[in-house]
Formats: C-alpha cells, sequence, structure tokens
C-alpha cells in the first residue's frame, strides 16, 4: 500500500464498519501482508517491522475482519476465472481474490491496486479509498 494512502484507507475502513458493512480479508492478504512488513524497503518502509509487531497487526486482523479461507470453491472459482480471463504467473494472485471474492459472494473489493484487477470489473465492484 502507498504509504501516502495507508490513513485515508484506514479512515474509509473505519466509516465501512460503523456504516454496518462487513469486511472481509482472505488468508491469502494477510500472507502478502506479513510478506510486506516483514522485509526491507517494502511498502514504503525503511525497516521490516519486528515479527513480534507483524504477528501483533495479524491477529488484529482477526478482530476486525471476517476470515475467507480458501477451499474447494474458492479453487473451482479461481480455474473458472483464468479460463474466462487468460491468467498466468503472477497474476494468479488477483485471480485467486476474486475467486475468493466469489466463492464467499463478497461483490466489492477495496484495492490500490487498480491496474491488475481492471480485468475482473465485470465479476466484482472495484473501490479505492
Amino acid at each position: 500500500m502507498e504509504v501516502g494512502l495507508h490513513e485515508e484507507t484506514k479512515k474509509l475502513l473505519k466509516r465501512l464498519q460503523d456504516d454496518g458493512y462487513q469486511l472481509w480479508i482472505s488468508r491469502q492478504i494477510i500472507r502478502e501482508y506479513l510478506r510486506q512488513v516483514t522485509r526491507q524497503g517494502a511498502g514504503g518502509l525503511t525497516t521490516p517491522l519486528p515479527i513480534d509487531v507483524a504477528i501483533a497487526h495479524m491477529r488484529g486482523f482477526h478482530d476486525y475482519f471476517q476470515i475467507a479461507n480458501e477451499n474447494s470453491r474458492v479453487t473451482n472459482h479461481l480455474l473458472e476465472l483464468i479460463h474466462e480471463f487468460p491468467t498466468g504467473g503472477k497474476q494468479i494472485h488477483d485471480a485467486n481474490i476474486v475467486a475468493t471474492m466469489l466463492a464467499y459472494k463478497i461483490d466489492t473489493l477495496l484495492t490500490l491496486n487498480l491496474a491488475d484487477m481492471d480485468r475482473f470489473k465485470s465479476k466484482i465492484t472495484i473501490m479505492t479509498p
């Protein structure tokens, strides 16, 4: 996430939660978060977060978000998506996010990654802060 949009994104999430929206996150996103915050120079961080801090953040996600687990429904949607939208390499991760959303009937994605997710806009609504 761009550092400049961090606070704006947090405010938007808080507003959505206050307005009664159910907020979801997938296990994949949790893994990607941990990968980013524990490596040098990622996401605008000059130093990685200490592992105890990263773990505390991850545990906090469980209190704030509903967690979408990967299962056979996700895999089936993923296979359908990569057939419908020719996808390969690192783009599989993006398709898996959408597959998880479809499996859990989540219709809106909050992302800063518009370029990679645009291909799926016929399947989901894309929102940015």
